[in-house]
């Protein structure tokens, strides 16, 4: 059997013909692909705006920088998130804070949050880990008395849904990643979206080096040649090519997301009667949980066995993540330390994402199972 890595890429020829038609024609960067990739994921989300990036790290500077954040403010997120969610505040000269995660979801917890509020705070970053859509209304009772802005970081959870509603429509601003193993891909990339139009300008400007071009915004009009730059912004821009891949990908979504459940109800059940695993986070139907990972607990073995084991078979598992305020940058720079996010610092010690992605045969699947028992 052929190796099986934990998560990858679904690329057909639909896929593949779509990005050579774009490649043949007269755009393959600034093009009209961008918008209709964006126009496609705002309908699909169910929201007015969206604004392409080249990835999921620079769509969360662009948030965070359209959300006003500056030099002296803090963001709260959780520590259990690619260091690219808290990363993105340092590079407006912002403050981190990290509050610890609930286990029952492994996601943002709202009282530790609460505990970690000061007048400071200007952004909340609650993470949709592995796919589990966080419940959001906590943190917008917490906003309705301490008055910050709510980005969600969703790279894990396109596609799912909380109250009835998808997962982009709640948050001021909600961050999606197109990365190869996230739920559709562009290769690199990644989407903010938005109902509010202030948003949606301040994100458009920054991912061009904060130029414009638009009448309405020029301090004056010399010509057609003419724009101004109206904030330090950066080239962030997504190309035609992967544009027309996105676009393609999101036909396929909606299989994309089933096969993932259908997988996480296989490994639901072949794990419910083992003490040695806590099988991962679900939710209750009407809710949709979008399964980019399925993260276990080990209970009483040891990881790294297991891991190592599991490679010799074939079978490519990965830790998510490393906390990150024990990341020795962080530790270093600004004094995190073991004991300040207890939760996310038991959680780390014990969890390893088993393979989790569409194209994975039922085969395969068994196999993973089977060998994950018999090691066990």
């Amino acid at each position: 059997m052929e190796a099986i890595p934990y998560g990858r890429q679904w690329i057909d020829e639909e896929d593949i013909s779509a990005v050579v038609e774009v490649l043949r024609g007269d755009w393959i960067t600034q093009g009209p692909k961008v918008e209709e990739f964006e126009r496609a994921i705002a309908d699909y989300v169910g929201v007015r705006y969206a604004v392409a990036f080249n990835s999921g790290t620079s769509a969360l500077h662009a948030a965070y920088f359209a959300a006003g954040i500056t030099e002296g403010d803090e963001i709260i997120t959780s520590p259990i998130t690619f260091v690219a969610t808290a990363n993105a505040a340092l590079y407006l000269r912002a403050q981190v804070t990290f509050a610890d995660i609930d286990m029952k979801t492994y996601c943002l917890d709202p009282q530790e949050v609460e505990k970690k509020l000061t007048p400071r705070t200007k952004l909340v970053v609650p993470v949709s880990f592995a796919g589990y859509p966080v419940d959001l209304e906590p943190f917008f009772e917490l906003r309705e008395r301490h008055n910050f802005t709510i980005i969600e970081d969703a790279s894990h959870a396109l596609g799912a849904v909380r109250n009835g509603k998808k997962v982009g429509q709640e948050a001021d601003m909600t961050v999606f990643s197109f990365h190869p193993v996230k739920h559709i891909t562009t290769g690199e990339g990644g989407m903010v979206v938005t109902n509010k139009e202030e948003f949606y300008e301040r994100l458009k400007m920054f991912r061009t080096h904060g130029i414009t071009k638009d009448p309405d915004k020029l301090t004056k009009d010399e010509g057609p040649w003419y724009y101004e730059q109206h904030y330090l912004g950066y080239n962030y821009r997504l190309t035609d090519f992967q544009c027309a891949l996105g676009i393609s990908q999101l036909k396929k979504i909606e299989y994309f997301l089933e096969r993932r459940n259908e997988i996480a109800r296989r490994y639901d059940i072949a794990f419910e009667n083992m003490p040695q695993i806590v099988p991962a986070p679900s939710v209750l139907e009407p809710d949709r949980h979008a399964y980019h990972l399925y993260p276990i607990l080990l209970n009483d073995v040891n990881r790294k066995d297991v891991y190592l084991k599991l490679r010799e078979k074939g079978i490519y598992t990965q830790v998510h993540y490393i906390p990150v305020h024990l990341q020795p940058y962080y530790r270093k720079k600004f004094g995190f330390k073991p004991g300040d996010c207890p939760h996310a610092e038991y959680y780390y010690k014990r969890e390893l994402s088993i393979p989790m992605y569409p194209k994975m045969t039922d085969e395969q699947q068994e196999y993973v199972i089977c060998s994950i028992q018999k090691i066990i």
